[in-house]
């Protein structure tokens, strides 16, 4: 659920998050972020707004192309850049839309602006950020979504989950979350 001080600014993120199932996904990663938030001491009026904000680029992206932009058949990896820039542009207007404070604003953007390309996050708040956007994979409907993507199976999808969730992750919160979230689907598709 969306936190209602939040709720103006997702509204008009909507328009940008038709594609690649981003409203649903960026539900999830809301709502890991607003616990990531509470475990980490985080800013949470600097991660709630860039987790809202983080993939509307993705409307920017020919939707041909999308799922060519990343993972394990990436073709397009300057769309994948594409839609953090565009998504910084957007998350720029949109705030300023919203009279949020420019100083925050900036911070917003370039959070967005290397969210999924940056190896390194630059602040505690961009560490939030990119495990909340992660973590939606360890539900029911990541697994399901991101296996339909790339044609895995369940086995080799929760395979890939194992790896990400022990180098992927930033915080210790985070993988914390990726491993129980991890072991409840394992237990879900246990075929003894």
């Amino acid at each position: 659920m969306i936190p209602p001080e939040h709720r103006p600014l997702w509204t008009r993120a909507l328009a940008y998050l038709g594609v690649r199932q981003n409203a649903e996904h960026t539900r999830y990663s809301t709502g890991f972020a607003e616990r990531l938030v509470a475990c980490c001491g985080a800013r949470g009026d600097i991660v709630l707004p860039a987790i809202i904000l983080h993939d509307t680029g993705w409307s920017t992206v020919p939707e041909d192309k999308i799922l060519a932009s990343f993972g394990p058949r990436t073709r397009y990896p300057e769309l994948r850049r594409q839609h953090e820039v565009e998504g910084a542009r957007i998350a720029r207007r949109l705030l300023t839309e919203l009279a949020y404070g420019p100083p925050d604003i900036e911070v917003i953007a370039a959070i967005i602006d290397g969210h999924d390309t940056r190896a390194e996050p630059i602040s505690l708040e961009d560490a939030v950020v990119k495990d909340a956007d992660k973590l939606w994979r360890y539900t029911r409907f990541g697994l399901e979504t991101v296996r339909a993507w790339f044609g895995h199976t369940v086995a080799q999808q929760l395979a890939l989950l194992e790896g990400w969730g022990k180098t992927r992750l930033v915080t210790d919160p985070g993988r914390h979350m990726a491993m129980g979230l991890l072991t409840a689907l394992q237990a879900e598709n246990r075929s003894d």
